[in-house]
């Protein structure tokens, strides 16, 4: 779309006070797009020490928007969150399942409480963010293509999303490498350009997750069961624990077990006992496949037949060759050509073809390689 064109378009980029949507802000600029910022707070902090840095991250998108000379809005979505993202992400921690927050706040607050603010409020005709995804047109749909840096690639995050929603997003910096985009900032000025990127959930930053969980979810103890049957230490809650974990399990070198660490191999929710065998690739750490639920495909068209492709179980896998087959429209069985370590319920599984996110679903069961 040619630069006249595009001064007739309003763009609102979702602000968060980092390097990549501030660069997005000033990367539309330079295509031609009216644009402005909108930051969005997902969290009310329930103590003094501001977690979530929500105050340093409003000061550092105003003070890039004040420099790049476009309007700030500002909006609380913490209720939106609170109903749509964190109480399904209690409930699946309380299940004995491993949830992505972050996929579930894109999915319900940035594709669409945003977008949906951003066209009826503020007369968006697009909104745009700093995901390391593009977008690519054909025959009138919007895919949903890789990051071209592989190393920051997100689409994994936003296999939710549908055509539609695609069609009416801009993801400027997925173009461009990770430095590339540092490097903008610093030509800029911006006070992002050095700025470290966020880690963790938004909603608990850099404070120890186990903490956190605590305050929300009463901890069940329970045992730490080896595979042969042997009880070898104790847990304070399977919630805080996920399959193929090594830290944090309190089990040192034990009488008969010698020294190679222990990792966890499975949850048994039933009989809260933590399952844990020594060794990174255990046979009961491995599985041949996974089922599938809640299942999003990215042109909304449900599976019918079998398909070769390839997926990811969790973020920066390496893709997995794998078989998909719909079980019905709701289900589907992957089986993966090579056994694949520490597939968790409750995760993601995201399918590709070459560079083209086709969609996912949240993993229901894993099929294990060898059964208990």
């Amino acid at each position: 779309m040619s630069n006249s064109m595009n001064s007739q378009k309003k763009v609102i980029v979702g602000m968060s006070g980092g390097v990549d949507s501030s660069v997005s802000a000033w990367l539309l600029m330079q295509q031609g797009y009216q644009v402005e910022g909108l930051f969005m707070k997902n969290w009310e902090e329930d103590d003094g020490e501001e977690y979530c840095t929500a105050a340093t991250d409003l000061a550092d998108a105003q003070a890039v928007c004040d420099r790049l000379g476009i309007h700030l809005h500002t909006i609380n979505f913490a209720a939106e969150y609170w109903d749509n993202v964190f109480e399904h992400f209690l409930e699946e921690y309380k299940a004995g399942r491993t949830p992505n927050p972050d996929i579930l706040c894109n999915k319900e607050i940035k594709f669409k409480a945003f977008l949906e603010f951003a066209a009826e409020d503020l007369g968006a005709d697009y909104i745009a963010t700093g995901h390391y995804v593009r977008r690519h047109d054909v025959d009138g749909k919007s895919q949903l293509l890789r990051g071209l840096d592989g190393n920051k690639d997100q689409s994994y995050f936003l296999y939710t999303l549908g055509s539609d929603q695609i069609a009416q997003s801009l993801f400027p910096v997925g173009d461009l490498p990770k430095p590339e985009v540092r490097r903008i900032a610093e030509q800029l000025e911006l006070v992002t350009a050095k700025k470290k990127d966020s880690t963790g959930i938004c909603f608990i930053g850099e404070r120890k997750f186990t903490e956190f969980l605590r305050r929300y979810l009463p901890a069940q103890p329970g045992p730490i069961v080896s595979v042969a049957g042997d009880t070898v230490g104790q847990h304070q809650g399977l919630m805080y624990h996920t399959l193929g974990q090594r830290k944090g399990l309190g089990i040192g070198g034990t009488k008969d077990h010698g020294e190679e660490p222990w990792y966890v191999v499975d949850k048994d929710v039933a009989n809260n006992v933590l399952v844990v065998a020594q060794g990174h690739d255990h046979p009961r750490l491995m599985s041949v496949g996974l089922v599938a639920q809640q299942l999003h495909w990215v042109d909304r068209t449900p599976l019918t037949a079998p398909l070769r492709c390839v997926v990811k179980t969790r973020y920066r896998q390496e893709d997995i060759p794998c078989t998909v087959t719909p079980l019905d429209d709701e289900r589907i069985e992957v089986r993966f050509d090579l056994p694949v370590a520490a597939v968790t319920p409750g995760q993601s599984a995201v399918f590709y073809l070459d560079d083209v996110c086709l969609g996912g679903g949240i993993i229901e069961q894993r099929l294990p390689l060898v059964t208990a």
